[in-house]
């Protein structure tokens, strides 16, 4: 009977050991399990397990965290992949570094400017990039707190140029104002520092070619009204030069006209079919005379299956005679000039040639910029004005053409005006010269 009543008593505390152990042990353990396997990035397969009400609603709960984190993660990822689109789709170069100056972070644009290979991330600066100005930035950033803006000059290791920078800086700070970085953007201004060169050089230019006609103008007026009894070998003389140099003045300025028009934002280009046998023969014709005064030959080649080109007629005209006038000035007394159209897949390409003076290898490149002379005093002495081949360059963009030059010292020299065949039109400005 006792040993009934024992084995009873260590039945019943066995079945109490268990539903303790079933209820609150093996859940608390089986929650631990969830919170393991959710630490290492996994996902429970379920949240519901046997227990008591507590340790029910603590696994209700460890899912409610673990779906609210998982939408943070989400979101942050979401964030994350956004700004490092922004990031590497940014032109200009971006660097952020600490305030040990240690670099934290970089786009590919900074990479490829300075040709960065390596991972840089958490290198000192001066160690990756070598630029004193953008250290110099940096330091005076970290020291001041303020926006800081510099220029600096950098050899592009990818593209093989120097290009001119503006470098912009802002310090990071936290809640209480400590300076934790700084963030530098990088912004290519070379063109715009090139633009402006073009621009200074045309004002001088300009300055300097009114600068003789109307210096001599001015000094013969003045000749003029101090002795008013010349005589009248002297007063023909005179006003043989004026007459003269006010024609230059007027080509000047008719040729600044024209290229103000042609890289202006809206040229206007009168498109028609053109017969380039035709616009040959007419312009051959207009030019008997001046091909005459010099004792000069004029020979035409147009290929015999030549397209109709559709295409500005004046301002081919103008083409043109730009060239002719060239060739003319050029040639030797007793020489040949060649104009030739030839049919190359879809372009039509003009040409005049001719066997005079020619240029030097070394200025064929800058033949093209306004108011570029080879020979200065007798570019001018033959009535040039510089600007000449600068405006067929702008005729042939306008067209969706190019121009090219070949010229040999004493050998002569040949422009060649490529235009598109099916009229494609491009803005007049995409070489600025």
């Amino acid at each position: 009977m006792i040993w009934f009543v024992i084995a009873g008593f260590g039945a019943f505390a066995f079945f109490l050991a268990y539903l303790g152990w079933r209820n609150w042990v093996a859940p608390w353990q089986k929650i631990e399990g969830m919170i393991q396997q959710i630490g290492r990035g996994g996902r429970p397969a379920s949240f519901l397990i046997d227990g008591g009400e507590r340790t029910r609603r603590a696994a209700i709960s460890l899912e409610d965290l673990f779906n609210r984190q998982q939408w943070l993660d989400r979101q942050i990822s979401e964030r994350s992949s956004g700004t490092e689109t922004i990031i590497r789709a940014m032109q200009d170069g971006l660097i952020v570094v600490d305030a040990k100056r240690h670099i934290t972070l970089v786009n590919e644009t900074l990479r490829e400017l300075f040709g960065l290979q390596e991972d840089v991330l958490g290198r000192p600066l001066l160690e990756v990039v070598r630029n004193a100005e953008l250290d110099e930035l940096i330091a005076l950033t970290l020291q001041a707190g303020a926006p800081q803006r510099s220029e600096c000059t950098i050899a592009d290791a990818k593209a093989g140029v120097t290009k001119r920078m503006q470098l912009s800086s802002v310090a990071m700070k936290t809640d209480a104002n400590v300076i934790t970085g700084v963030v530098v953007l990088l912004h290519d201004i070379t063109q715009l520092k090139l633009a402006d060169e073009v621009r200074r050089d045309f004002v001088a230019n300009v300055s300097h070619e009114l600068r003789t006609p109307l210096s001599i103008l001015k000094g013969y007026i003045e000749t003029l009204l101090s002795d008013p009894d010349a005589t009248p070998n002297e007063l023909s003389r005179i006003l043989e030069v004026m007459n003269r140099h006010s024609n230059r003045l007027h080509a000047l300025v008719d040729d600044l006209l024209s290229l103000a028009q042609l890289e202006s934002a809206h040229p206007n280009l009168h498109r028609s079919d053109i017969r380039i046998s035709e616009l040959f023969a007419a312009i051959v014709r207009d030019w008997g005379k001046k091909f005459a005064e010099k004792k000069l030959s004029i020979e035409v080649g147009v290929d015999p299956d030549m397209p109709i080109l559709r295409a500005d007629e004046t301002r081919l005209h103008e083409i043109l005679y730009n060239l002719l006038d060239n060739a003319v000035k050029y040639s030797n007394p007793g020489g040949k000039i060649r104009l030739q159209a030839q049919r190359r897949d879809n372009e039509i390409v003009l040409s005049v040639a001719d066997r005079g003076v020619g240029i030097p290898e070394a200025d064929l490149p800058r033949i093209f910029e306004r108011f570029y002379r080879t020979d200065k005093a007798r570019s001018r002495e033959l009535g040039g004005t510089g600007l000449g081949l600068s405006i067929v360059k702008h005729i042939a963009q306008m067209h969706g053409g190019n121009v090219q030059a070949e010229s040999a010292l004493g050998r002569g020299t040949t422009i060649r005006v490529a235009l598109p065949l099916n009229g494609r039109e491009d803005k007049p400005t995409v070489t600025e010269t």
